[in-house]
């Protein structure tokens, strides 16, 4: 198994959560591209992976395509000592059971419980999908909050019961997450589902890891940002969230609907195109491609600066 769950403090580190790459019809994943990413993302110090999950177009990638990307990563980290890749699952639970079997069999170290896509969700109902999840795969699960359904009551029940081992708390309300982390109580990891942006506050709240897609782009910067936090330099982890914030703040217009595709056209600026994004991501127009690129020259000197 690629990584482990017991290790004590292991997910204390930024999970990277890269965009999938498609050639340039955007019909086919680009296998190769996206095995040369993970090698430098690894080179650079990822060490926990999330591949195909939302910033990798979780919900556009066919059963067989997300497949292919969870083997692509976990075929790059196998063998590389202390590299984690945390599988994506979800929407149908039969379609969830196979993934994580699949994930298991690869040597993924646990799986990610994608928000649950319906619109009847109730705690009762989706708990029992977890535990189904679990029972069927016997992997570690984390779950992926982002909404009142799972509610944290619901959410520490599971963790009482054995069925969940993390959550990505990806709910911007930093009193809920300390009161969370205190009802766990080092029975799982929790931590910042929504990026470097808030990585700060949570990690003062006691969520000490926390999830990117900037990392695709400036891996340095975004690990140098963990590094602050974990060593309680709060001024200096602030400051390196200030350099990151104009790239974060861009990808979270119009409802953070520019996620992927800020990350991809940034990706391209740097000379490292990993295709368009799916339907129903919009190209961004000229106008935002000529902003972005002023934001991301200003991060890559930073970047390359820290070598």
């Amino acid at each position: 198994m690629i990584g482990t769950m017991k290790i004590p403090g292991y997910w204390n580190t930024v999970h990277l959560v890269p965009p999938t790459p498609f050639d340039a019809s955007g019909k086919s994943v680009d296998t190769g591209r996206l095995a040369a990413e993970t090698k430098l993302a690894i080179e650079a110090g990822m060490r926990v992976i999330i591949p195909g999950a939302g910033t990798g177009e979780f919900h556009s990638l066919s059963e067989d395509e997300a497949a292919e990307v969870l083997a692509t990563v976990a075929g790059v980290a196998a063998g590389r000592e202390g590299v984690a890749v945390l599988a994506p699952v979800g929407l149908g639970v039969d379609r969830a059971v196979r993934a994580g079997v699949f994930a298991k069999e690869k040597g993924a170290a646990g799986l990610l419980v994608m928000p649950p896509v319906h619109p009847y969700l109730s705690d009762e109902g989706v708990a029992g999908y977890f535990e189904t999840i679990k029972a069927e795969t016997g992997m570690p699960l984390w779950v992926y909050k982002r909404g009142p359904i799972p509610s944290d009551a619901a959410l520490v029940r599971l963790i009482e019961m054995g069925v969940i081992a993390g959550v990505k708390y990806a709910v911007n309300d930093v009193d809920a997450v300390h009161a969370f982390v205190r009802n766990v109580a080092g029975r799982a990891e929790v931590v910042c589902g929504t990026a470097e942006r808030f990585a700060p506050f949570f990690h003062l709240a006691g969520a000490r890891g926390f999830t990117s897609g900037a990392g695709a782009l400036f891996p340095r910067t975004s690990l140098k940002l963990h590094a602050a936090l974990d060593a309680g330099d709060y001024a200096e982890a602030m400051r390196l969230r200030t350099i990151l914030e104009p790239l974060e703040r861009f990808r979270a217009r119009q409802g953070d609907a520019l996620n992927i595709l800020v990350i991809k056209a940034g990706l391209a600026l740097l000379g490292r195109s990993v295709g368009p994004a799916r339907l129903p991501n919009r190209p961004l127009t000229s106008a935002e491609t000529i902003e972005l690129e002023a934001v991301v020259r200003q991060i890559q000197r930073f970047e390359e600066s820290i070598g």
